[in-house]
């Protein structure tokens, strides 16, 4: 009898879409537990070691930050885990072309770029107090990987589901302006990143308003994280008016149910963030309102990739009936294979 590992195909293929939703909602506790470490500090709790922590696979004594940021990098190593799982029962259980082998790929790529972007920011100090610019930088590539990570995951979870694949070319406008409102959506958190990091390092005064915040940041004696801090409210402005015309656009150009329901929800989850966002300013940002900023702003981007995918994939061929030219692409409601 062989000892190789055999999955029979038939049950690769009902794990496969229940796996990659539970990586999915994994992941967004794992992102959950980083902004934990983050927040309390931990982020040098094994030293400027890695992968080891303070040179050993497993810490000896650990304090309190060795723990948090110890379990945080096992929480992180089991997504890679769940990642490969994924990649294994994606080509065990769907052909060839078949769009889940690409998404679960994708995500496993990564997740392994995320793990790389964190080794980077350990052993170059950029943890715990550290005010280097640099430190704003490195924090804003891994908010814009992590949101990249979800958007791969969430497509993987659908395609695995049965959801139709998708072709991102020849959308006309629909498309490009689709991946503008994704496109400023990555920028805003990149530059939420940068602020919650300010919010950590440079803590507004007891009592003080914003006004004096704002003017704080732009003294003499302020550093680039600080100047950076204004930009995350202007550009959080900017994207929802964006994402709330996008949102009627798309109601007009692909009209559809699910197009209504996503459109609805990116709304309502824009004036949850909104609420968010101006507490956050005024409780000079609580560790457990962080969180719930990041837990909004990971919803908001999961339901605005849903509402362009379900945009997107709402392009259809119509029959050409004798006589009659196809419209050119691009124009109003033309149609595309999904692929």
């Amino acid at each position: 009898m062989s000892g190789t590992l055999t999955v029979p195909r038939a049950a690769a293929g009902a794990w496969l879409p229940r796996l990659a939703w539970a990586a999915l909602i994994y992941n967004v506790l794992v992102i959950l537990w980083g902004a934990v470490v983050r927040i309390s500090g931990a982020g040098a709790g094994c030293g400027d070691h890695w992968p080891l922590c303070n040179g050993v696979v497993v810490p000896q004594s650990p304090t309190l930050h060795t723990v948090i940021e110890f379990s945080h990098r096992l929480t992180s190593g089991a997504s890679g885990l769940l990642a490969i799982t994924l990649v294994f029962l994606a080509f065990r259980s769907t052909g060839r072309g078949h769009p889940a082998r690409f998404g679960a790929a994708l995500s496993l790529g990564l997740i392994i770029l995320e793990g790389l972007v964190g080794g980077v920011q350990v052993l170059l100090g950029l943890t715990a107090q550290s005010t280097d610019p640099a430190r704003g930088f490195v924090q804003g590539v891994h908010l814009a990987n992590t949101f990249l990570l979800l958007g791969a995951l969430l497509l993987t979870a659908l395609w695995a589901s049965g959801a139709p694949g998708l072709r991102l070319r020849r959308q006309g406008l629909v498309g490009a302006w689709s991946y503008v409102g994704l496109g400023l959506l990555l920028v805003l958190g990149m530059a939420g990143a940068v602020t919650a990091l300010g919010d950590l390092l440079f803590l507004p005064a007891d009592g003080s308003t914003p006004i004096e915040t704002v003017k704080r940041d732009f003294a003499g004696t302020a550093g680039v994280i600080e100047n950076l801090r204004v930009v995350h409210p202007m550009l959080a402005v900017l994207t929802s008016a964006f994402l709330v015309w996008l949102g009627v656009f798309l109601r007009r150009e692909r009209p559809g149910a699910e197009t209504n329901r996503w459109s609805a929800a990116v709304w309502a989850l824009l004036a949850a963030q909104m609420v968010a966002g101006f507490s956050n300013v005024a409780l000079k940002a609580p560790a457990w309102m962080q969180l719930t900023h990041l837990l909004l702003a990971c919803a908001l981007w999961l339901v605005t990739v849903m509402l362009v995918y379900r945009a997107l994939s709402a392009l259809r061929v119509q029959p050409r009936a004798a006589g009659h030219s196809t419209p050119p692409a691009g124009q109003g409601r033309s149609r595309e294979v999904n692929v």
